[in-house]
């Protein structure tokens, strides 16, 4: 009887649990965030330190933890509230931090910017947890795409000059895309829809790698010429984890445990499978042998193209 009166209390009374809060959603929510933090941390830490050359393993890795340390605080200091938060501009919002209580209590909003809904009644999604579990979430995004953008200069750039780049792009490049499609902005207003980081994670992370490639310049002739990877199973378990993780990232999405997380999750793993396979098969008709690199990359690219429209 104890018990049952104990158990009926935090129900009804813990201020840990408002009448808002959906603990399936919560609960749901913290898993993916924990899914795609996996994908950077370990998961692409040990792809990148695998990959690569050996002696640019630990530099590789490195870079990949370093940004994951780097975004975060930068995050809830600053960035969260610039992608996420009111309009100061149509590509960007008020910088400010998201550390307080009473801020990180309140219910989620998603976007905060608000929008022009039916009957000229403006609506804010308010999903079923605390603004706390949506900022961690967000902050897995960000990270992941400093670190997917890390992977087009490995071996090319200075651990000094990286830790540099990666708080300057995160201000102004990262938080202008987030804020332009999912905090209300401008290409919002236009009708532009990005389920779960087609544009404004791996277009903007694939430009910048492209660009900052270009701009650092190529590797030596010698190590163009062969460029084996150091440790061919440990690149595959941090691919594998780079692919479990993927649920989390295309599942988290809809902000809430509902029939789209369960569609998103099942197209994920299938997309993913299927680039496999036929790039696996090509490496076979093309080259007589398949090829480990090439599943890798295939599960890759599948991953990447199933994203935008997961949902």
């Amino acid at each position: 009887m104890a018990a049952e009166q104990i158990a009926y209390t935090a129900k009804e009374f813990a201020p840990a649990v408002p009448g808002w809060l959906n603990k399936g959603d919560n609960a749901w929510q913290m898993t993916a965030s924990t899914l795609v933090g996996i994908q950077s941390m370990p998961g692409l830490v040990i792809l990148y330190a695998s990959i690569v050359k050996k002696k640019w393993a630990v530099n590789s890795a490195f870079m990949a933890l370093y940004a994951f340390a780097a975004v975060l605080i930068c995050w809830v200091l600053l960035c969260y509230r610039m992608a996420f938060g009111d309009e100061l501009l149509p590509f960007w919002g008020k910088g400010a931090p998201a550390l307080g209580q009473q801020y990180l209590l309140g219910r989620a909003k998603v976007p905060e910017s608000k929008h022009r809904g039916y009957n000229d009644v403006d609506d804010i999604t308010q999903p079923l947890y605390p603004m706390a579990t949506l900022v961690y979430f967000q902050f897995t995004f960000a990270a992941i795409t400093l670190i997917l953008l890390a992977g087009s200069v490995l071996g090319r750039m200075n651990i000094r000059a990286w830790m540099a780049f990666v708080p300057l792009w995160l201000i102004f490049s990262y938080t202008v895309g987030a804020f332009s499609l999912w905090g209300g902005g401008f290409l919002y207003h236009w009708g532009v829809i990005d389920y779960s980081g087609g544009y404004v994670i791996h277009l903007s992370s694939g430009i910048a790698g492209l660009t900052a490639a270009y701009w650092v310049g190529p590797r030596l002739k010698c190590d163009r010429e062969r460029f084996p990877p150091n440790n061919v199973l440990l690149m595959l378990a941090g691919a594998g984890l780079l692919w479990m993780g993927w649920s989390g990232f295309n599942g988290g999405a809809p902000y809430a445990a509902n029939i789209d997380s369960s569609i998103a999750v099942l197209n994920t793993n299938v997309c993913a499978a299927t680039s496999l396979l036929v790039w696996t098969s090509l490496d076979v008709v093309f080259f007589g042998k398949p090829s480990v690199v090439g599943a890798v990359q295939g599960m890759m690219t599948g991953l990447a193209c199933i994203t935008p429209g997961a949902g």
